[in-house]
């Protein structure tokens, strides 16, 4: 009998599970197409809007169905079995919302306006915040989209990298420098004939997020399109609440490695093997691969779904948890790669066929390691918070153990008393 789903909590979270899942039947149906192709999936984009997915991270109160942090990933992580590439563009929409309902830094006519917006129309957002020379701007970057400051608003010039769902959206949230005012802001920006999506995305994996170049060629926008400012040191719109939101990327990757977890265990289990008399699933090493995925993902289950309800249930914790989120981030995409890498080895040479789904996940998978917060950088901004707790810590004139039992080391040159005794013993 099959196991149950333990991050579904209650009934609430059954349903939700449920119409992902439909939604993701659908889109699976045409997701190797626009793999192959690179194009963007713009009938799945009418799917989702006109079965209400755009509005799911938009207040109750708004007319949108205010997913919480936990229901957003469980939404992520299922839909993402259809299509990676159509989640993770969906994903960046549906974050901003939730960043924006958590934790709101803009006047609040805009903020419901643009909720309008998606409610009534179907508007379709985006964050756009990374730059080719400059990369992603939250990382202290200095943006070379400008914003001029005229009596009939500001006129926006400049270029944005990956920007995904490029072709279908309708408003942009575009980080821009105010030069005579020596800081960066957030501007609201409608799409229009000044707003030109460049064909730039050709990747290896997660090839139909229509992830191009967005220039803006003297788009002039009023002086209420700026939205807030960002100032450094201090939590943005979309850094607030200890990033967390931005773990539904990670729920993407997991959704990957889950489908190819059900993948794997189908092929193999019709998968004939005359030396065992029955399908490749009675192989002992085939077994031993089985059992380190669902390790594998049982890990990743317990640290996102944990550390979701672990925000959710402490308000006084939710700004605190940095580390965490990063952690969480590394450890469920790197297990992901591991479950596909793992399902790849038990299909053998089937496993690089475009004629099955798995070759495919493969790709799309390894997109979690550039996706930010990078490995490297988790790694370096965990080191550095070791070693500064532990400053603190000397500073403050703390100990781990009482200076009593402290053991002076011994010196290299000196041989202890036992070990005088163990070499006679045998010599």
């Amino acid at each position: 009998m099959p196991h149950a789903d333990v991050t579904l909590r209650h009934s609430s979270d059954e349903a939700l599970a449920a119409y992902a899942a439909e939604l993701a039947a659908e889109i699976a149906k045409t997701a190797r197409f626009y793999d192959d192709a690179g194009d963007f999936p713009s009938e799945h984009f009418d799917l989702l809007r006109e079965r209400g997915a755009l509005k799911l991270t938009i207040p109750k109160e708004l007319g949108g169905r205010g997913l919480s942090l936990y229901e957003l990933l469980l939404f992520q992580e299922r839909l993402a079995q259809g299509s990676a590439s159509t989640a993770l563009s969906l994903g960046w929409h549906l974050m901003a919302f939730a960043y924006l309902s958590f934790d709101l830094q803009w006047p609040r006519p805009a903020f419901e306006k643009l909720c309008r917006g998606v409610v009534q129309d179907g508007d379709l957002v985006n964050i756009l915040i990374t730059e080719r020379d400059a990369g992603n701007l939250l990382r202290g970057g200095q943006a070379s989209t400008i914003a001029r400051r005229t009596a009939q608003g500001y006129v926006i010039n400049g270029r944005k990298a990956f920007c995904s769902a490029a072709p279908a959206l309708n408003q942009m949230i575009v980080y821009a420098w105010i030069e005579e005012e020596d800081r960066m802001a957030e501007f609201l920006v409608p799409s229009s004939d000044r707003v030109r999506v460049i064909r730039h995305w050709n990747s290896l994996g997660m090839r139909s997020t229509g992830s191009d170049d967005m220039e803006f060629d003297a788009v002039l926008v009023p002086h209420e399109a700026r939205l807030s400012d960002v100032v450094k040191g201090q939590p943005s719109s979309f850094t607030t609440g200890s990033r967390v939101f931005g773990l539904q990327v990670a729920a993407v990757y997991l959704g990957i490695a889950v489908s190819a977890r059900n993948f794997i265990l189908d092929f193999a289990d019709r998968q004939y093997s005359a030396s065992l008399g029955g399908s490749i699933l009675e192989a002992p090493q085939v077994q031993q691969k089985i059992g380190e995925i669902e390790l594998l993902l049982a890990s990743a289950k317990t640290q996102l779904y944990g550390l979701a309800a672990h925000w959710e249930r402490h308000d006084d914790l939710k700004h605190r948890l940095h580390n965490e989120v990063w952690a969480t981030k590394y450890t469920v995409t790197s297990n992901a790669v591991r479950v596909v890498e793992l399902a790849m080895g038990i299909a053998g040479g089937h496993g690089l066929s475009r004629d099955l789904p798995l070759e495919r996940h493969f790709r799309d998978v390894l997109c979690g390691l550039h996706n930010p917060p990078q490995n490297d950088m988790v790694i370096s901004t965990l080191a550095q918070s070791a070693i500064q707790a532990q400053r603190g810590r000397r500073e403050a004139g703390y100990s781990p153990r009482p200076a009593e039992s402290a053991v002076p080391p011994t010196p290299a040159t000196e041989i202890s008393q036992p070990a005088r005794v163990a070499e006679a013993a045998v010599s």
